[in-house]
């Protein structure tokens, strides 16, 4: 397996709307593994595949703690239904060093395909929840500061600004 560069914010890919995966090739299943491994490296809990500079439906998750590893591959995720409103502290690979709080579904029901072509339909709560809504929003061009008010949008803009010009983005 080999590790993908992860691309920043201000990389246009990340706010393209991703192409739906039509056939589960052997390149698409590398991909997934290479966006597996590049995660578990960061470290990180979820990576989508336009994070990795390619505008494709799909993203890999693993909350698991310990170490232990359960991860989930979704192809051309959607999600179905959400519940319950939460706000929680969330950051992004794309995205360094920065955390904000964000509302999110705390339950949700979701469908993807998996590397068989096998349609899935989960729900799934809380930490896992939120994974599944910032990975499928990366894969319609959303990031997680677009659900922030304007103000802290341009704070953050303005951080990642500065810290290009110093060299540390």
């Amino acid at each position: 397996m080999a590790q993908l560069k992860i691309v920043k914010y201000g990389d246009s890919v990340l706010r393209q709307k991703t192409k739906e995966i039509s056939d589960i090739t052997m390149e698409i299943k590398q991909l997934a593994y290479d966006m597996l491994d590049t995660m578990y490296n960061a470290p990180g809990v979820g990576l989508a595949a336009p994070q990795v500079g390619v505008s494709l439906q799909m993203c890999v998750i693993d909350v698991s703690p310990n170490g232990k590893k359960h991860p989930f591959i979704l192809i051309n995720p959607k999600i179905i239904s959400g519940e319950n409103k939460i706000e929680l502290e969330e950051g992004c690979l794309s995205f360094p060093g920065i955390f904000e709080l964000v509302k999110r579904y705390d339950k949700i029901i979701a469908e993807y395909l998996d590397l068989d072509g096998n349609i899935n339909r989960v729900e799934v709560i809380g930490f896992l929840a939120k994974a599944f809504q910032h990975e499928i929003d990366h894969l319609n061009g959303k990031v997680f500061i677009d659900y922030l008010a304007a103000w802290k949008r341009k704070n953050i803009e303005k951080e990642i600004k500065k810290r290009k010009k110093g060299g540390d983005w």
